[in-house]
């Protein structure tokens, strides 16, 4: 843990009063910091950040994340002083190279980013009309010089015009047989903005081995966009996901796996750690293809977790917190169709839910992973709640980049 910092858990017949006392700090602290909200009911097992006072950062940390131009300007503003570079979500394009700007305009995020000392960086995705990722649209681009040069023509045009610093090139499910041409792509992106003054950086889907089968890794190759890009992100999240099984979003044994075999490819400062900022709840049994997640926020899940009365258990493997509980049919949520367990409730059907997330135990377990292979950053999906606990713990961990 950092100096001045504690994480208390949750045991039974605790207060926030006794705990403040217990560390000798306000309660009104506690409750600001964990955002606990009246009247000051706790979970058993909920992790509660505790600040201490002191503060002695372990050294300077590039800090992204994604937001959507439909962010709560609030949250914007809380969140910046905490961010090094701000991932506006997202500009497309067409086949042609045309830019295709957001839904809802950014001006105001680029103005109050830059008011910030943040970066505002202009995310690059393929995305299609349903918003699914598009590799026909990526094997279209990737493989015509002539759409290369007009779509790099167009972003330069469009960072000028707006005010952005940089491009974020966050192209998924990348054909095999358009793995080269992609990484030259990046190499052709990298290189015109660098001449412009700006920066690049690239996703990275969570590969172990250079060789790893799958649409999602065949298409890109670690070493190569490592040279290319200013720095990567490692999507490290999302093993626990919508359509899948219960499971943490982000297992620290598995984002281990995935920066043990990066830092092998890619010099560690240049790499950030994807981080998610929520957590999925799943009515059970799960049913693949029928089952569905529902995606909450951390605050959410333990409001979940109070409501129900049910304990907030901590997985050692994943170092990720979960819990079950049994929610009354009347209020069952529609997802999941026929994969629900149904069980008896008095004579209401009820339908059991298993939920995981992200607290400060989680979170610090990520920050101590940095440390230990001397990572350059991380980059947070997404920035769109406001969860004070994380962005606490971070500025105890790290000095922020500006």
């Amino acid at each position: 843990m950092p100096e001045g910092t504690a994480i208390y858990i949750v045991q039974r017949g605790d207060t926030v009063d006794s705990i403040a006392a217990g560390y000798g700090v306000s309660t009104e602290t506690i409750v600001r910091d964990n955002q606990i909200i009246y009247p000051y009911e706790l979970a058993l097992g909920q992790a509660l950040f505790i600040d201490l006072g002191t503060r002695q950062p372990y050294r300077s940390l590039r800090v992204s994340g994604y937001a959507y131009p439909y962010i709560n300007e609030t949250v914007l503003a809380d969140t910046l002083p905490y961010l090094s570079e701000l991932a506006i979500f997202s500009y497309g394009f067409t086949t042609a190279g045309e830019l295709v700007p957001p839904a809802l305009p950014d001006d105001w995020m680029i103005a109050m980013a830059l008011q910030n000392g943040t970066e505002p960086i202009l995310t690059l995705t393929p995305l299609d009309d349903q918003g699914r990722f598009s590799n026909y649209l990526i094997h279209s681009v990737v493989q015509n010089q002539e759409t290369i040069n007009l779509l790099i023509d167009n972003l330069l045009e469009v960072m000028t015009e707006k005010g952005y610093l940089g491009v974020d090139i966050d192209f998924e499910y990348i054909l095999a047989e358009d793995r080269d041409a992609f990484t030259d792509f990046v190499w052709q992106v990298a290189e015109r903005m660098r001449l412009s003054g700006y920066h690049t950086s690239v996703a990275l889907a969570p590969k172990t081995s250079a060789d790893q089968k799958g649409v999602l890794y065949e298409g890109k190759d670690y070493r190569a966009l490592g040279e290319a890009a200013d720095h990567v992100l490692l999507m490290t999240y999302e093993w626990g996901y919508t359509y899948g099984p219960p499971m943490a979003v982000a297992p620290l044994n598995q984002v281990r796996r995935v920066v043990e075999y990066a830092v092998t490819e890619i010099p560690p400062q240049k790499i950030d750690l994807g981080i998610p900022n929520y957590g999925y709840d799943w009515p059970l049994p799960f049913v693949r293809g029928e089952t569905q997640a529902t995606s909450i926020g951390n605050l959410q899940a333990v409001r979940i977790a109070i409501e129900q009365g049910v304990p907030i258990r901590f997985d050692d493997a994943s170092q990720s917190p979960f819990f079950t509980y049994v929610l009354a049919g009347n209020n069952a949520p529609e997802e999941g169709g026929g994969g629900n367990a149904v069980v008896a409730q008095g004579n209401i059907a009820a339908i059991m839910h298993e939920v995981w997330f992200e607290d400060v135990r989680s979170y610090q377990g990520k920050f101590d992973l940095i440390r230990e292979f001397e990572l350059g950053g991380c980059g947070y999906w997404q920035i769109m709640r406001w969860f004070a606990a994380n962005w606490k713990l971070l500025y105890k961990n790290f000095y922020i980049e500006k």
